[in-house]
């Protein structure tokens, strides 16, 4: 009869500071229940567990770091160093100014090579550097130029085409060799001459151009024509040379009959450029201006 001594409607006295086991036990719980808050580890694990705090770092406030400072010496003979450089950079200056000044003075046109864009090799500027007035007979003049270059370079093709059908190779040495004299003599001789006499405006210039040119006019009739008088005839694509090889090898005619319409084309647009700088060249009143300077030489000369 002991059971029913005890309240049955009293609470379980349960110990709120008790470990999870014995809560568990007070209350009829099992220990592997868990929530949220649920701790797998018993109560002295969780208390030996807990990590040591890191020992602080030693720190000295009275501690200063070192920078290296120059002294007042070290300061001034920077100081006269750098000014020393700067009265020679400004020394420099003012020499080079000084030459720049002499060289424009003397007339001497400083010229930077631009032309072809892709290599450059010479100086050529017409749209910057030539009178409006003169461009179109300068672009004509350079047309020419070119018209040369483009000449003589189908002249090596149409003689290499002619020695692989059985021409000697002499005549294809000879059309290297007109090439190689022909494209550089005729920038120096003439075209050269003609640039410079249009920028300056120079008298002299146009007479030396005036003779140069000739001479290039000249080598284009003949070249168009090509007897066998000085050149070895089939080492230039005339006229005369593409008749001959043309009831050999039809081909080979061809590519001469290509070649002497080159020169025939050449020698028409030189001729036109020479009359137009001729005519410009007397309407300006140059032709007079070079025949008083021919008088006046040849008065010192005579004196």
């Amino acid at each position: 009869m002991s059971n029913y001594d005890t309240n049955p409607f009293a609470e379980d006295e349960v110990n709120p500071f008790a470990d999870g086991a014995a809560q568990g036990k007070a209350s009829g719980q099992s220990n592997h229940g868990g929530g949220a808050f649920y701790n797998t580890n018993s109560g002295r694990a969780s208390a030996t567990s807990k990590l040591s705090p890191l020992s602080p770092e030693p720190y000295d406030r009275a501690a200063t770091v070192d920078i290296p400072l120059d002294s007042s010496k070290d300061l001034i003979a920077k100081e006269k160093e750098l000014q020393a450089r700067e009265a020679e950079l400004n020394r420099r200056e003012q020499s080079l100014k000084r030459k720049e000044d002499a060289i424009a003075r003397a007339g001497i046109v400083i010229e930077e090579k631009n032309w072809p864009p892709i290599f450059p090799i010479i100086h050529h500027d017409i749209a910057k550097e030539i009178p409006l007035h003169l461009q179109s007979i300068q672009y004509v003049a350079f047309t020419t130029w070119l018209g040369l270059i483009a000449s003589l370079l189908w002249n090596i093709i149409a003689v290499t085409v002619a020695w692989i059908k059985g021409e000697g190779l002499s005549i294809w040495f000879l059309a290297i060799i007109y090439f190689i004299s022909g494209v550089p003599a005729s920038y120096a001789m003439w075209y050269r001459p003609l640039y410079r006499a249009t920028r300056t405006d120079s008298a002299l210039k146009f007479s030396w151009f005036f003779m140069s040119y000739s001479v290039h006019i000249i080598f284009c009739v003949f070249a168009a024509v090509a007897p066998p008088v000085v050149f070895k005839g089939k080492s230039l694509t005339g006229i005369l040379p593409a008749f001959e090889v043309l009831d050999d090898n039809t081909m080979v005619g061809i590519f001469y009959f290509i070649g002497f319409g080159f020169f025939s084309i050449e020698s028409l647009l030189s001729i036109w450029v020479i009359q137009q700088v001729y005519m410009y060249f007397r309407g300006s009143g140059k032709a007079a201006e070079m025949r008083r300077e021919a008088a006046k030489g040849a008065m010192r000369a005579a004196l």
